[in-house]
């Protein structure tokens, strides 16, 4: 659930942005003074900032410039001037978008999403995701909500594997083609117990529904 700071000195305004934000499922917080917006950015947990120009104590431009200089979190102004030289200097100084009054409430909530999404970080390169999963296959790397998973030569090749085609019945013999490169510890019973081994780590996790199912005389698949 994200946090929106709004920082804006008209009530009104202030009421109706507040709650068209928490009908849309968002957290929200107002602050009615520029000088209590950074200090609160700082303190962390802000995922967007909106951010009126014509605060009572400092401009909205000042808060941006200033917060400019430790975070990237997205502003979006809102200003009672729609002219071009305002606009253009509010986007100088780092904002995100800019909105004019009088506006709409839902208009704002809409302009946030989008600002929302194209501030999430994406996944690392080279990573590629499986739902909750995340596998760097350049280096042999598996990823659960983000948090590495310390798997062996083996468990790794098998997960691997499995996740490359989810939902698919691989037999022991497909996974020990693509987990083994001699004949080494190939016998089926060895793949039985890297699953095992395998399994236990992903309850370790937090994995709460074991993924990998069996089908009996068939094989593994991966349910994600």
């Amino acid at each position: 659930m994200p946090t929106i700071l709004i920082a804006e000195d008209e009530p009104a305004i202030a009421d109706a942005v507040l709650y068209a934000l928490r009908s849309e499922g968002m957290q929200a917080e107002h602050r009615l003074l520029g000088r209590e917006v950074v200090p609160r950015l700082r303190a962390g947990g802000v995922d967007l900032v909106v951010l009126d120009v014509g605060l009572p104590d400092v401009s909205g431009f000042d808060v941006c410039r200033e917060l400019r200089g430790f975070s990237e979190v997205p502003v979006i102004f809102l200003t009672a001037r729609n002219d071009e030289i305002d606009r253009v200097l509010g986007l100088e100084l780092g904002a995100d978008d800019y909105m004019a009054k009088p506006f709409s409430p839902r208009e704002l909530v809409a302009r946030v999403r989008a600002r929302l999404r194209r501030s999430q970080p994406s996944a690392p390169q080279g990573w590629t995701t499986h739902g909750e999963f995340a596998v760097d296959r350049e280096g042999h790397r598996i990823r659960f909500r983000d948090q590495p998973l310390e798997l062996t030569r083996y468990e790794y090749a098998l997960m691997a594997a499995l996740l490359q085609r989810p939902g698919a019945i691989l037999s022991r013999a497909q996974l020990m083609d693509r987990g083994w490169d001699s004949d080494a510890d190939s016998a089926d019973r060895t793949v039985d117990t890297h699953i095992k081994t395998l399994r236990m780590k992903l309850r370790a996790a937090g994995v709460e529904n074991d993924p990998i199912r069996t089908h009996r005389g068939l094989g593994y698949a991966f349910e994600i």
